[in-house]
């Protein structure tokens, strides 16, 4: 018996061309077109207990700390852009206050460009934009870099 059309887009894999990044800054959103984002990742410290009856029961390994997220955005250059470069300038400032961390939102999207699932970077910050390489003999599309450090990530599915 063949699956219904329902089953096999439920069941599809998505993929991870179609997607939007969104910044959202007091009240207003910015939705940038990125090449690619990378560092989507949840880790944590283990860490190794041991009380009085280790001997007998053996020790407990249990998560620690959430470890820091680290998202890479990278994007082409244009000749408008200023907007992240704006952000990273106000971070530099050292003014949290000032609406240096944002929440960042990725969402992955189905063939019609509805989200389906969608990463939130709470409280991101920017800590490093790399410049593209030059080459007068290459082709390539310049290409810049923002590194963003936030404390979590969270995974929301079926929007």
């Amino acid at each position: 018996m063949s699956k219904s059309i329902a089953a096999i887009k439920a069941e599809y894999p998505l993929p991870a061309y179609n997607y939007r990044v969104t910044i959202l800054n007091d009240g207003k959103s910015e939705t940038i077109g990125f090449s690619e984002v990378s560092g989507l990742s949840v880790a944590y410290d283990p860490v190794t207990y041991k009380d009085g009856f280790s001997f007998a029961m053996g020790y407990a390994i249990i998560p620690g700390m959430a470890k820091p997220v680290s998202v890479t955005l990278k994007r082409g250059l244009t000749r408008a852009g200023g907007y992240l470069q704006a952000w990273l300038e106000a971070a530099s400032h050292g003014k949290i206050s000032d609406g240096v961390k944002r929440d960042v939102l990725i969402d992955l999207c189905d063939e019609s460009g509805t989200p389906v699932i969608r990463w939130t970077v709470s409280a991101a910050m920017p800590v490093k934009l790399d410049a593209p390489s030059f080459n007068a003999s290459g082709n390539e599309v310049a290409i810049a870099s923002l590194e963003l450090v936030a404390p979590k990530v969270k995974v929301e599915f079926g929007l």
